[in-house]
């Protein structure tokens, strides 16, 4: 007789939680440290100018994307746990308002009254808060939030994703500082859309052009205002 051996899927809905974080860093660090060097570049200032703003703006950015994503994700963190309170109390004072609760779950999804509130006694009988966790509140170990990982996370790919548009600020000619600049975020947010559009499984050529878009849009109105206020200063 063989035996069966079950095997563990990998869903990519697994990968939302970094990849939102990894991907957001990433678009950021590019599109704002590009459009930072081409708005600076566009008043005429000299390479080392232009460079000192880069390095500073990489370094303010990836804090802030730290900071940001913690407290944000923080926040979100707690009203999971302050949701599971709740719950827990709710089990302790009221156990079988909560059977009848889940029971009503799991009717509304397509069981029969008696069959749906078998399921939900044996779902309680395990790990009653972690049933209503996942099948009331859509709390599950995929999506729930992760505050250092999401800070780390984010900041770490803004650093990478802000390092093509500095490193070409190094290597193009004096002159031909601002759409080198522009053409080496476009290549960069390309590759980023593609990238995480297989990584999350999503269509690339919307990805691509979504990302590119509006990328050149925040580049171009900074070099617009660039050049404006190094006309009055």
């Amino acid at each position: 007789m063989k035996t069966s051996h079950r095997i563990k899927e990998k869903h990519l809905v697994e990968r939302v939680g970094w990849l939102r974080a990894a991907i957001m860093g990433a678009n950021d660090g590019i599109v704002s440290i590009a459009s930072l060097i081409v708005g600076v570049a566009a008043a005429n200032p000299a390479r080392a100018d232009v460079l000192l703003a880069g390095v500073a703006g990489l370094m303010a950015g990836a804090m802030s994307m730290a900071a940001g994503e913690y407290v944000s994700v923080s926040s979100q963190s707690d009203t999971e746990n302050a949701d599971l309170a709740r719950e827990r109390h709710e089990h302790e004072i009221d156990p079988e308002g909560e059977l009848l609760e889940l029971a009503a779950i799991y009717q509304s999804r397509g069981l029969d009254a008696q069959l749906a509130l078998t399921v939900a006694r044996q779902m309680m009988a395990g790990d009653a808060i972690a049933a209503h966790a996942r099948d009331e509140l859509g709390l599950s170990p995929v999506n729930v939030a992760r505050p250092l990982q999401a800070a780390v996370t984010s900041a770490l790919m803004f650093a990478l994703g802000a390092f093509l548009p500095l490193a070409t600020v190094l290597f193009a000619p004096v002159a031909y500082l601002i759409p080198a600049v522009g053409a080496a975020a476009l290549v960069a947010l390309a590759l980023l859309g593609g990238f995480g559009a297989h990584i999350g499984g999503a269509r690339k050529f919307h990805a691509i052009v979504r990302v590119v878009f509006w990328g050149a849009a925040a580049m171009v109105v900074t070099a617009i205002i660039g050049r404006w206020v190094g006309t009055v200063v």
